[in-house]
């Protein structure tokens, strides 16, 4: 199944060379230039970045903005939400890798469980982080300190 990219509405453009463990990666627009290595928990050094770091990140920011649109149509102050990212690194026993995720948001002005609860969970059906990954790898959710 060919991607049909050119009825994107935004498309990122990256390159990477040299791979996770002593590679580079760079944005075309140059706004990003790093270096890639291996966590120390995988035997690197630790003193780059990784790409579960970059998802992390990537992931948590599309999170905030779909939360902040949503609240705004519903009436919730949620700009000044906070999500702690985690993406792990599992391995499944045979050599082979899979991830996992972990947002864990914070809703300051949200006070009431249910409303913070039912305002994430729409987003969650709406980031297309999410869409991305449904069905592909765990993600868990956890909102005021209260997984769902």
């Amino acid at each position: 199944m060919a991607t049909d990219i050119t009825k994107a509405l935004y498309t990122a453009e990256a390159r990477v060379t040299g791979g996770r463990a002593q590679g580079r990666g760079t944005t075309a627009d140059g706004h990003l230039d790093l270096k890639l290595r291996m966590p120390k928990e995988m035997g690197g050094n630790g003193d780059g970045t990784n790409p579960e770091q970059l998802f992390a990140v990537g992931y948590a920011a599309c999170f905030g903005t779909v939360l902040s649109m949503i609240g705004k149509a519903k009436g919730l102050e949620s700009d000044d939400a906070e999500i702690d990212a985690r993406v792990g690194l599992v391995p499944n026993g045979d050599g082979t890798f899979r991830l996992s995720a972990e947002l864990d948001v914070t809703l300051p002005s949200i006070e009431a469980g249910d409303r913070a609860a039912e305002l994430v969970r729409a987003a969650h059906q709406v980031c297309p982080y999410s869409n991305a990954t449904r069905g592909n790898i765990d993600v868990a959710l956890v909102v005021n300190g209260t997984p769902l």
